[in-house]
């Protein structure tokens, strides 16, 4: 069955076909197989047939126009330029087309009686072109570009030397190619390239441009996007009224269409205000500020547009997404400069800060604000307490808007100066990243002023308890005035923040120093100011403690002279938060502050002045006289029981010991309190090697120094290592308890181990017999130099109970290997150097029998 066509409109544009064709083809009955929609030139390439119903049996590919994208329409081949290079490109989705049995065809008509299977069609409708005029603000869809073809779009502006935003899309899919485009004049003149996502242009002369795009290469496939808005004379312009502007107001909802270039929005305000425009949506949203003049004023960041009005208004602001996404957003925008809408702040005074304390709530990536004025310029301290306690910051501007200072509550001084009387604005931010509301509590307290001060007093006695400060609010600050004297050199105690001020309410003392304290320049009233750094959301009161007192010829310290070695610390246990240290002559001494449990509280030694002279322990004092000992990790609090121990650094009256412990009794003691140290004299000779012998892992320190009080090396109970003596003989080991040990009983011995006196350990199955108990703690053996270089020494109990630990040492005294653990019996195998080397067996001092043997190791 076929079907009888109407007859169709002339196109004119394809001058190129003969008119009895088409009236022929208004009259034939047409099969299956159809050209169209419209016929092609003469001896042009065939469009491949469009079929209704069943395809031709012998259906095979053909050349054809470009397909559009699943779910467009196609786009018509462009009637101009594109005509030959559309009807000849090789197509990526062809069409297959019906080929007849017999005859030809010509000019797409039938010669000779054929054979086709009918059905009916319907003719397809002609395809939009792509390209054309395109209209500002609009946006144009082409659903298909292949291969060479350039598609042009003209764009009229009535504007001389006027600024085009673009928005060429990207093609819809990453098997396609996207586009490129140049703009040019009605000359031919070209003003600039355009690549995909948003561009600019600058134009020249009023008038009408083409913009031609194309694939960038001369194969492929695509589809894309266009759309542009003139900044000079745009299509729509909307208006952001001044109530927006207002702190509080509600942000202005929009959306930009997808394939938008850009929207426009008008706006006025004050000439050289400062304004803060944001675009609150999804996407990469941007925009830029114009002046009445068409000139750019601003242009976005990340945290949107500040924009200083600089230049006359009416504004306009044009907003985009610079990849041409759809976005439904909200314009907020807020004036910085003598603000609107802000909540009044009096300034508060010292204590508490009565109604004079702002409170808010900070909407989610907005901010608050309040406004307080002062009649002078003046350092002033802003609190900052978060209701959920949260990080936030904040910002000080004055009314131009230029920032004074900012802050936040985790930063470390909040003092602003304020440069000027005036007005200023106080912003409050909400914490970084989150989607709620903030509370919040502020107060801005001028540090010139005094009132709400507590009444003047003197330096408070060491020995004498601190002030007690209390707090009603959390944004209060406190103030405490005291008289000073020029060269006083002071030790401020707070346990919360504080900060020392002079009369004028300046910050003192604040750069960094080795030395401790604060030296007042002048004589005159000084305050301390402080406040809780925390604050329990359902407190309503809190206390602190606070004391002003004086490091230079300090009042109330307990007076400490030099002790003596194996006896408790001359200095009795107190809590006052320094110590006289009365120094009967020039010299080294040695110096240690203690807590009651026997931690080290380390100190500072001051002179009369109120310098610092030395640390702990090792203290060089130039004269006889008095000093000053300052405990400092949380000895000035006078809250913590400590004691001072003064000795000479050279230890006198320290028991003999013997060096051949292996041998000899083990020497006995007892430390009874904190802070004392005992000492026993040796005899090894300068350069020798020495090991101590334990029966049991003491909590004990073992310090060995030379005769003039030096240190030379310390031995651990839980190491084999042994000391080498350097400096000059004799040599005395101190001995003190560790951490938290205030009494300890010990028993302990040394053994020189560099070339000692010991008998030969054999080297046969049957080795020698070790007896040890209370008394005899380690046993010494010689390996002569003969040995070979690889030895192994075992050691088994054979009777009795305890444990054992083995060493061997060269001939200098170094340890070479050995066991840590002691153990009922073991193997120690061991590369051996040139020369004799010594074993030495310690035990815990049980009453045992041990079996000591060594072997050739061979060479594995």
């Amino acid at each position: 069955m076929s079907t009888t066509l109407p007859a169709c409109r002339e196109d004119r544009t394809r001058r190129g076909t003969p008119r009895i064709a088409l009236l022929a083809a208004a009259v034939l009955t047409v099969p299956a197989f159809l050209v169209g929609p419209s016929a092609p030139d003469p001896g042009g390439t065939t469009p491949a047939a469009v079929v209704a119903g069943a395809s031709a049996p012998d259906a095979r590919p053909a050349t054809s126009a470009p397909v559009a994208a699943p779910g467009t329409s196609a786009p018509a081949t462009d009637t101009t330029t594109d005509r030959t290079s559309t009807a000849t490109a090789p197509s990526r989705a062809s069409t297959p087309a019906p080929t007849p049995v017999s005859g030809s065809t010509a000019a797409g008509l039938t010669t000779e009686q054929t054979r086709y299977r009918s059905a009916r069609i319907t003719q397809s409708p002609r395809r939009p072109a792509c390209g054309g005029a395109l209209a500002l603000g609009a946006v144009g869809t082409c659903a298909s570009i292949v291969d060479q073809q350039e598609h042009r779009w003209t764009v009229t502006t009535t504007a001389d030397r006027d600024v085009l935003l673009t928005q060429l899309g990207r093609s819809s899919s990453l098997d396609l190619d996207s586009v490129g485009a140049r703009l040019t004049d009605a000359a031919g003149q070209e003003f600039c390239r355009i690549g995909v996502d948003a561009e600019s242009c600058q134009l020249g002369a009023a008038g009408t441009y083409t913009i031609t795009v194309k694939l960038p290469y001369p194969t492929g496939r695509g589809n894309y996007t266009i759309a542009v808005e003139s900044t000079r004379t745009p299509s729509a312009c909307g208006t952001l009224p001044a109530e927006l502007f207002h702190f509080g107001a509600a942000g202005l909802p929009r959306t930009l269409p997808a394939g938008a270039a850009a929207q426009c929005h008008q706006f006025d305000q004050p000439l050289d205000a400062l304004a803060l425009i944001r675009l609150k949506g999804p996407g990469d949203l941007r925009g830029q500020i114009l002046d009445a003049q068409h000139e750019t004023l601003c242009v976005s960041s990340f945290n949107g547009i500040e924009c200083r009005l600089s230049r006359p208004g009416p504004y306009r602001l044009f907003t985009w997404e610079s990849y041409g996404k759809e976005s439904a957003h909200t314009i907020t925008a807020r004036r910085l400069s003598d603000p609107a809408g802000c909540q009044a702040l009096p300034l508060a005074p010292f204590g508490d800060p009565g109604d004079a304390v702002g409170t808010g709530a900070t909407p989610p990536d907005d901010q608050t604000c309040h406004t307080f004025t002062t009649d002078a310029p003046r350092p002033a301290l802003l609190r900052a307490v978060s209701g959920e306690g949260s990080t936030f910051g904040w910002t000080v501007l004055d009314h131009t808007g230029v920032q004074v200072c900012s802050g936040s509550t985790s930063s470390g001084v909040p003092i602003c100066d304020l440069p000027a009387a005036g007005r200023y604005t106080l912003l409050v931010g909400g914490p970084q990243y989150s989607d709620r509301t903030h509370h919040y509590r502020m107060a801005v307290t001028p540090l010139d002023r005094t009132d709400g001060c507590a009444p003047t007093t003197g330096y408070a006695a060491w020995d004498q308890p601190g002030l007690t400060v209390r707090q009603t609010s959390p944004v209060q600050t406190n103030c405490q005035p005291f008289e000073g004297r020029t060269g006083d050199r002071i030790a401020p105690y707070v346990l919360d923040w504080h900060r020392l001020v002079d009369r004028n309410g300046a910050l003192i003392c604040t750069e960094p120093s080795d030395e401790i304290g604060c030296v007042l320049p002048a004589d005159g009233t000084y305050r301390m100011i402080s406040h809780l750094s925390s604050w329990d959301a359902e407190s309503t009161e809190a206390t602190y403690r606070m004391a002003i007192r004086r490091l230079s010829d300090p009042v109330g310290c307990p007076t400490v002279r030099p002790g003596a070695y194996n006896a408790a610390p001359s200095g009795t246990p107190n809590t006052v938060p320094c110590q006289i240290l009365e120094i009967p002559s020039a010299g080294v001494y040695r110096v240690k502050a203690l807590h009651g449990d026997n931690l080290h509280a380390y100190a500072r030694v001051l002179d009369t002045a109120g310098r610092t002279i030395c640390g702990d322990v090792r203290c060089e004092f130039p004269a006889a006289g008095r000093y000053t000992l300052f405990p400092v990790n949380g000895g000035l609090a006078g809250d913590v029981e400590y004691r001072v121990s003064l000795l000479p650094i050279r230890p006198t009256g320290c028991a003999p010991v013997s060096d051949a412990g292996w041998r000899d009794a083990p020497h006995r003691g007892d430390i009874t309190t904190s802070g004392e140290v005992d000492c026993v004299a040796l005899p090894t000779p300068s350069g020798a090697g020495l090991a101590a012998l334990l029966p049991t892992d003491l909590a004990m320190n073992i310090e060995v120094v030379d005769a003039e009080g030096e240190p030379v090396c310390s031995l651990s109970s839980y190491r084999w290592y042994n000391c080498r003596l350097d400096g000059p003989a004799p040599y005395s080991v101190l001995l003190t308890g560790g951490s938290w040990v205030t009494q300890l009983p010990y028993t302990l011995g040394f053994a020189r181990v560099d070339t000692p006196d010991c008998p030969v350990l054999p080297r046969d199955a049957t080795g020698v017999t070790v007896t040890t108990g209370a008394d005899r703690v380690a046993a010494c053996y010689s390996i002569p130099a003969d040995h070979a270089a690889r030895e192994s020494v075992t050691w088994a109990r054979t009777s009795g109970t305890g444990r054992a630990r083995l060493q061997v040492y060269d001939s200098q005294g170094w340890s070479r290997c050995g066991t840590v653990d002691r153990v009922a019996q073991g193997t120690v195998t061991c590369d051996l150097p040139a020369g004799p080397v010594t074993v030495l067996l310690q035990t815990d001092g049980a009453a045992a029998s041990y079996q000591l043997t060594r072997r050739d190791a061979g060479t594995s």
